[in-house]
């Protein structure tokens, strides 16, 4: 890990120009922080990052509370064929990501998809590829593919609770949602912190979704997000010093993400 990071850090200090006509090869120069001030300066790195947030706003509540209010579900007394479940909702984080790809871009392709038949025949119409609705194409997409992952790990950690404080609750006359709620939740609260984390993190990096999406929806380019951002500097600008300043801002927003999770989580559990 040390060494690529250290590599873009020595990077994201230099330039590369060429002299004449190209034929002259390529110079490196010295250019201190003028890659982090030009990144900085970009319009497109600002809009990538707002991207992203109103990504997470949608996102990592539906991600956190499905993941959660399922695992809680599997764990209750209601549930039948537990492993059975626990199988079914972790599948779809198991399917690779080619064949995941080609099974959204069927379902969201107009005259393939069977959902947009059922939505026409019901008297609807929707475009999963409008610039109103290729938010939510994209949270959906993660969602399928995360929230069983996430899911296991709450009902790991569920598993755990000892099973004498929800006989006592119940004896005391608490209901299934506040034995939930009153209970589960605040003794799996360091998972729910940990997932939350690792949910914040990811979804900063949020890449291959609005590029899965990018080829049929026009209003996401090839910077939407700060990874394609990145990309786009590296291998359609060739501005590799540039794309490494990026990526280490990147790394500092993720970092700084990461420290005020983690203290919002340890004044939730001191609490």
């Amino acid at each position: 890990m040390v060494a690529p990071v250290g590599y873009a850090a020595w990077m994201s200090l230099y330039r590369e120009r060429s002299s004449g006509l190209g034929f002259g090869g390529v110079e490196r120069t010295f250019a201190g922080t003028a890659n982090y001030a030009a990144v900085l300066g970009d319009p497109a790195f600002h809009s990538a990052f707002g991207h992203v947030a109103a990504y997470c706003l949608l996102y990592i509540p539906l991600m956190i509370g499905g993941a959660l209010g399922l695992a809680l579900l599997v764990d209750s007394a209601y549930a039948r064929a537990k492993r059975f479940f626990q199988l079914a909702f972790f599948l779809p984080h198991a399917v690779p990501g080619l064949i995941a790809a080609i099974i959204w871009i069927y379902l969201y392709t107009p005259g393939l998809s069977p959902v947009l038949d059922w939505i026409d025949a019901a008297g609807g119409s929707w475009d999963f590829f409008s610039p109103g609705n290729s938010l939510s194409s994209m949270v959906n997409i993660a969602l399928w593919q995360w929230i069983g992952y996430n899911m296991v790990i709450f009902f790991a950690a569920l598993q755990a609770v000892p099973r004498e404080v929800i006989e006592a609750a119940t004896v005391d006359g608490a209901g299934a949602w506040r034995i939930a709620l009153g209970i589960k939740v605040p003794i799996i609260r360091s998972s729910v912190v940990m997932t939350v984390l690792f949910t914040c993190v990811g979804a900063v990096q949020l890449f291959t979704e609005p590029r899965l999406l990018s080829d049929k929806a026009q209003a996401l380019g090839n910077d939407w997000s700060p990874t394609m951002y990145i990309v786009s500097k590296a291998f359609i600008d060739q501005d590799y010093a540039g794309a490494a300043a990026a990526s280490l801002l990147l790394a500092l927003v993720a970092g700084a993400l990461s420290f005020v999770v983690t203290r919002i989580g340890k004044r939730w559990q001191e609490s």
